[in-house]
């Protein structure tokens, strides 16, 4: 069950809503279901939380995080 962010093109208001199957959320200000789905907070995170680890990048021999040379194994790449 996904929560999804919205903005209600009635009345402007913004909320979020558990969205269950098939099921089309509507605003808990008017009730309309006139919705525009909005870029959620979190997913911008994670996204811009995973480029910046994966910056550095695995060591190519043992895939260690923390890089190429931090085990004693040749890098590959």
């Amino acid at each position: 069950m996904p929560i999804f962010e919205y903005a209600c093109q009635e009345c402007d208001h913004q909320f979020e809503a558990l969205v269950y199957g098939s099921q089309r959320a509507a605003c808990p200000k008017c009730q309309s279901k006139k919705l525009a789905q909005q870029l959620s907070v979190f997913a911008v995170s994670a996204k811009s939380a995973a480029s910046a680890s994966s910056a550095v990048g695995a060591c190519g021999s043992c895939g260690d995080p923390r890089g190429p040379g931090a085990c004693s194994m040749p890098d590959l790449d």
